[in-house]
């Protein structure tokens, strides 16, 4: 953890949320423009229906939340896991439980919604505390960057695993003498050749990740979707949506259209909670 996230996490949230409204957004809105263009695009192509003000409005809230996730992040490094459960409420836990033992393992997979780090914490909140909990990640570029998520992950009761060790995780998971829990972020834009599965996703032909459904498919994993909502400042709501409890039965890309039509419902919701900075459209279908 750098020097300066270690002063910052020290200080009461309600400190940061000051930083975060008269400090970091008028920097990263005003100042920088951190990306402004490229979400600006986002939300416009993705909600044509919408009046000029309201996609200003967007814009703004966008960055107001994407401020309040940063300082919030900070903040995880120090809470306790009683804070953490009070911030964090998860609905229907069973309906997750019930099917990683079914199914010996389960997907769970989100998106960039909302506060997507402070979902780590389900690991902490299983009643079964025989499941285990693991979270597919990224490696980052920047190696304090790689170090700093990797200790919050940890701290709040998963194990990372990277990307491209995945299915090896999978092959010793499935020998493991316990359940186990698989979170899966992946709306952000797949590679041109790994763009196998498309469809109409906020208003744009969409390419989505298949990883997850191949892996499910062939271990035959119970899928969920995590709906993340925002209750107020600082505090969200998990409910756990049924996919699939028969994933190797499923037709072919299912799945993976599901996740995406799960997404949307999510994101229309509260549209200024995602992730509008990503680069989501980068390439066209071929």
């Amino acid at each position: 953890m750098s020097l300066l996230i270690r002063i910052f996490s020290f200080l009461p949230l309600s400190v940061l949320y000051f930083l975060a409204d008269y400090l970091l957004y008028p920097l990263i809105r005003h100042v920088v423009r951190y990306r402004l263009k490229l979400v600006c695009k986002n939300i416009r192509l993705s909600f044509p229906e919408k009046t000029e003000a309201e996609l200003n409005a967007i814009v703004n809230a966008f960055y107001h939340h994407f401020s309040d996730v940063l300082v919030e992040i900070i903040h995880g490094y120090r809470a306790s896991d009683e804070e953490m459960r009070q911030r964090v409420c998860f609905e229907n836990m069973e309906l997750l439980e019930d099917l990683a033992h079914k199914k010996h393992g389960a997907i769970a997979y989100l998106g960039h919604v909302c506060n997507w780090e402070w979902i780590a914490d389900v690991g902490n909140q299983f009643a079964d505390k025989s499941i285990v909990e693991h979270n597919v990640y990224r490696r980052q570029k920047n190696p304090r960057a790689d170090k700093a998520m990797l200790q919050l992950r940890a701290k709040r009761g998963g194990e990372c695993v990277e990307k491209n060790q995945l299915l090896r995780k999978l092959v010793q998971l499935r020998h493991a003498p316990y359940p186990f829990v698989i979170g899966l972020i992946a709306d952000q834009k797949p590679s041109p050749r790994n763009a196998h599965v498309w469809t109409t996703f906020l208003n744009q032909d969409t390419a989505f990740l298949d990883g997850g459904e191949v892996l499910a498919r062939k271990f035959d994993l119970g899928v969920v979707y995590v709906h993340i909502t925002s209750i107020k400042r600082g505090y969200y709501r998990i409910h756990f949506e049924l996919i699939t409890d028969d994933a190797s039965s499923m037709p072919e890309n299912e799945i993976t259209l599901a996740y995406a039509r799960l997404l949307e419902d999510n994101i229309r919701q509260q549209p200024a909670r995602w992730l509008w900075s990503h680069n989501r459209w980068k390439y066209s279908r071929l």
